[in-house]
């Protein structure tokens, strides 16, 4: 039988990155040889530092290195940096068609960030390509994602006089958790997923780094046919184990506390509070007593990242945390922290990396969402029991009080349901990807059906495709 040959292209920021290199790691391992498509330059110091630890630690997977064309203002509202690549790279996804078509062996697959799946679809159209798309995002906010051009249209779905959107078969979502750019025709980000969802029921399938302890409900609305009844089936393929090895970080302050004793404080990759909020969560933090271990982050691209932490937090209230907190700026290996022993809790903006990696490893949160999918990731993790949701508005739209802080963060760290049912989730995460888990056996079916691609890349003609699929809708 063929080696089926996988490529995988991700887009811009490490929160987009990480979940593709993750499952590269995975198929590549399970047999199938693969090609990550890597962006260069990348806008983030942490985008090339991922990059460069992946194929150091993976040199069997072969890496094709892509340079989109400079970007060029367009008539959208664009001023994230990481959209801006976004938006360049949409520009000049044509420009991979001759080295895309020259790999060896033949690619029999590509799997498609949502940005740029049409066009890779436009490409693929003539050829024994099948097309996959991965979410990045949690099922719950990509189903409000794929209702968004019937909500642009007023068809199919409304806004309620009490100020929600009703999504088909899964209730009511506030409108004040919808970030505001999806409601802005003439935002990039609301342009360019009108522009790429119609192609979602052309794909062969759609996978999303959750699981059904955390998402079982929406899995199966998605899949019910009751948002978008020709979408692609969703399969639910995380939680995504990390590619490298998860030893201890390198941390001696961390070795030295009690269990569960810390509070991880992080903001992902991403986000930088403004300045006066990153004072009050100083506040917040010493006034609640608890120990903390904060990644501080004071710009939204780490490479213009430059002041230090005492010129931020202030050289005294270092002095008065010294024996129970640490602050540190750059990038982590975050899922290294969350597996310490010493970690009791997670304050987290919650993207949906964070929220699937304290998930997958039995860490609470105290979700602060901040902006894009957030809201609706928080909504997951209070329906789920693992953590307690902070709704204190938008990035920068309220200024949070070091009291109020102080008293939420005493909130989840004492209140011990939180958790033992994050420990909850954990154990049925291991036993979904024991051999013969749930996690498992779809895995096998997913390599099935790359091999009947490959099969067929190579011109073999089975009378029933649909006959040989080894998954099907969950």
């Amino acid at each position: 039988m063929a080696t089926p040959h996988i490529a995988l292209f991700p887009c811009s920021g490490t929160g987009i990155l990480i979940p593709f290199l993750r499952l590269a790691a995975t198929i590549a391992a399970r047999g199938c040889t693969v090609t990550v498509i890597t962006l260069h330059p990348t806008v983030s110091a942490s985008e090339s530092e991922q990059i460069s630890t992946f194929f150091a630690l993976h040199p069997h997977i072969k890496r094709l290195e892509f340079q989109p064309l400079p970007f060029k203002k367009s008539n959208f509202s664009n001023k994230d940096p990481f959209f801006m690549q976004v938006e360049a790279i949409s520009n000049s996804v044509h420009l991979l068609d001759p080295f895309l078509a020259a790999l060896s062996p033949p690619l029999s697959a590509i799997i498609s960030d949502l940005s740029v799946v049409s066009s890779i679809c436009r490409f693929a159209s003539n050829k024994s390509i099948s097309i996959y798309v991965l979410v990045t995002t949690s099922a719950r906010f990509f189903s409000l994602v794929v209702l968004l051009p019937k909500l642009a249209l007023h068809k199919s779905v409304g806004i309620q006089e009490n100020g929600h959107l009703e999504l088909p078969g899964l209730g009511l979502v506030p409108v004040s958790s919808i970030a505001p750019p999806l409601y802005d025709s003439n935002h990039f980000l609301s342009a360019l997923l009108d522009s790429n969802i119609p192609c979602l029921s052309r794909v062969k399938a759609i996978f999303v780094n959750s699981f059904a302890e955390l998402e079982s409900e929406t899995i199966k609305a998605l899949n019910s046919g009751r948002l978008i009844a020709d979408l692609a089936p969703v399969l639910a393929l995380g939680p995504f184990q990390s590619f490298e090895v998860e030893k201890t970080p390198n941390l001696p302050w961390l070795d030295e506390q009690a269990p569960e004793s810390v509070l991880f404080v992080s903001f992902g990759s991403r986000t930088a509070l403004p300045r006066n909020q990153i004072l009050e969560l100083r506040n917040g933090l010493e006034k609640s007593g608890y120990k903390f271990l904060w990644v501080l982050k004071t710009n939204k691209v780490d490479k213009d990242d430059k002041e230090e932490v005492q010129q931020v937090l202030g050289e005294s209230f270092l002095e008065r945390t010294k024996k129970r907190g640490m602050v540190i700026k750059g990038w982590v290996k975050q899922d290294q922290i969350l597996a310490h022993p010493a970690i009791g809790g997670f304050i987290s903006h919650c993207g949906w990396n964070s929220v699937t990696e304290a998930a997958r490893l039995g860490v609470p949160i105290l979700a602060w969402p901040q902006n894009g999918d957030q809201k609706l990731n928080a909504e997951v993790i209070e329906k789920a029991g693992i953590g307690l949701w902070a709704d204190w508005g938008w990035l920068g739209e309220v200024l949070v009080s070091g009291d109020d802080i102080a008293k939420k963060i005493s909130e989840m760290m004492v209140d011990t349901k939180f958790r033992v049912r994050a420990k909850e989730v954990k154990e049925k995460v291991r036993q979904a990807r024991e051999i013969g888990g749930d996690l498992d056996v779809l895995l096998r079916g997913l390599m099935d059906e790359f091999s009947v691609g490959a099969k067929t890349r190579c011109g073999s003609n089975p009378k029933n495709l649909e006959d040989d699929r080894k998954f099907e809708r969950i």
